[in-house]
Parts: C-alpha cells; sequence; structure tokens
C-alpha cells in the first residue's frame, strides 16, 4: 500500500439500514451531521437505504426495493416518451 493517502482518523461509526432497521457499528472516517445513541453511548450516524442485512443477494429473498417511488417516476418517463414518439 502506499503510504501516506489513507486517512488515519478512523472512529466507530453506526451505520442504520433503513429498509429494516439494523444497525451496525463499525470504524469509518465517513461525515456525518447525525448522532445515534446505542448503549448509552452516542455514535456518528450514516443512513443507508440497504444494505448486507436487506439486500436480495445476500438474504436470498427476492423483492424489489422502491426506494422513493423510483420505478413509478421510471414508468411515467417512458410512457410520457412513448407518447411523444407517435406524434
Amino acid at each position: 500500500m502506499k503510504k501516506g493517502i489513507h486517512p488515519e482518523e478512523y472512529r466507530l461509526v453506526a451505520f442504520k439500514d433503513m429498509s429494516n432497521g439494523i444497525t451496525t457499528i463499525t470504524k469509518s472516517t465517513a461525515a456525518t451531521k447525525e448522532t445515534i445513541e446505542i448503549d448509552g453511548v452516542e455514535y456518528p450516524l450514516i443512513k443507508m437505504e440497504i444494505s448486507n442485512t436487506s439486500h436480495p443477494f445476500y438474504t436470498g429473498k427476492v423483492k424489489l426495493v422502491d426506494t422513493a417511488g423510483r420505478v413509478d417516476k421510471f414508468m411515467s418517463r417512458y410512457k410520457n416518451h412513448m407518447a411523444n414518439r407517435k406524434k
């Protein structure tokens, strides 16, 4: 590994999977403004939409994760695009 390219200020950070509520604590340098208290200790909080605890590849469960209506937005744009092509 090259010397001097990796940060030296690692700290414990809580990563929370918002789809299932599971929180994992690990070392990170990621910046965040939010915090969470776990067992009386306050940690910086990083919110994630999906993690290995909810991703279908790792869980073996196939499910469609539609955060913020992305599928609906795509379908409405595609429908409008096809309607404009027919004109």
